[in-house]
């Protein structure tokens, strides 16, 4: 029969395989499941160490993967950043680091083509308000959704150009 000890840490090796094997996790994201699962913290730091030497967990593949995929939902720099901080993460992705501001901004412009549409805001101040809003909401900076509100559809082409 097995220890209490041996028990906890079989339980925690399995649920953090299951876990990882869904989808990528940060150290603290993981630490966080186990915790519920009332596992011990001596067993579950023991598991993680062993996990990152293995290389089945790491803080920087998190990153790479879960900021792509926000980038390529629309998501804006500042809230990836904060995402990534509350999950424990402080490193930006290489993938992210290479994007220039007129990428961001691009993003920006498909965002907002996806929930507006491209018209000419002309002097229609509340909805400029609105839609920079919905951008800064979605974690672009006020340079990058101010550079978006001002691309309509007959400008898009040329803008992407530059």
């Amino acid at each position: 029969m097995m220890g209490n000890d041996e028990d906890h840490d079989l339980k925690a090796r399995s649920s953090a395989l299951r876990l990882l094997a869904r989808r990528e996790h940060s150290r603290q994201e993981l630490r966080l499941k186990l915790c519920q699962r009332k596992i011990p913290n001596a067993t579950i730091e023991q598991v993680l160490d062993e996990f990152e030497q293995e290389g089945w967990l790491s803080d920087e593949r998190f990153a790479e993967v879960y900021g792509r995929q926000r980038r390529d939902l629309a998501y804006g720099p500042v809230r990836i950043r904060s995402e990534l901080q509350q999950r424990g993460v402080p490193l930006w992705p290489e993938s992210l680091a290479t994007m220039s501001e007129h990428d961001w901004v691009e993003s920006a412009v498909r965002a907002r083509k996806k929930k507006f549409g491209l018209s000419d805001l002309g002097d229609d101040w509340p909805e400029k308000a609105r839609q920079a809003r919905f951008l800064a909401q979605r974690g672009f900076t006020g340079e990058q959704a101010e550079k978006a509100l001002e691309v309509t559809e007959c400008w898009q082409g040329a803008y992407q150009e530059r």
